[in-house]
């Protein structure tokens, strides 16, 4: 009759399974404490254990998920609610307003280059008209003396 080694292959089976939760606790742990992205993925890389063990874990898996929520960035901006959203119809509306007053600004933008254009005009051709009495050169101003005369 053969010996019963059961208990030791018990035991054997025990103490791996301890070995293996501290490993994934040490490694949990680690990885908290540097910042790095908690996932089970680097969980399981760091500390030499399946993800499907880890998935298994009902404890371990919870403690990644809450892990995993602490590390998350928090959202760039927060979701406006539906109540307080614009309907389509307020931005439509809001678009008829802004395409008016770019047409108005548009508008008046024309109107202050042809009232610029005519000034311009104006002035130019006075200048002409007035240089026409004159030599075709333009009058040499003398030099100012300094000093006593």
């Amino acid at each position: 009759m053969q010996a019963d080694n059961s208990r030791h292959l018990i035991l054997a089976a025990r103490q791996r399974a301890e070995r293996t939760r501290r490993q994934a606790l040490t490694a949990l742990r680690r990885l908290d404490a540097t910042g790095a992205p908690i996932t089970f993925e680097a969980v399981a890389r760091e500390a030499g254990v399946s993800r499907s063990w880890l998935y298994t874990q009902d404890d371990l898996r919870a403690e990644i998920a809450r892990l995993r929520e602490r590390h998350r960035p928090p959202s760039p901006t927060p979701r406006t609610p539906d109540r307080q959203r614009a309907s389509t119809a307020s931005l439509l509306s809001r678009l008829e307003v802004a395409t008016e007053r770019i047409q108005q600004l548009e508008q008046a933008n024309r109107q202050l280059r042809e009232t610029l254009a005519q000034a311009l005009g104006t002035a130019r051709t006075a200048r002409v008209l007035s240089n026409a009495t004159k030599h075709d050169t333009p009058e040499r101003r003398a030099a100012k003396l300094i000093g006593p005369c």
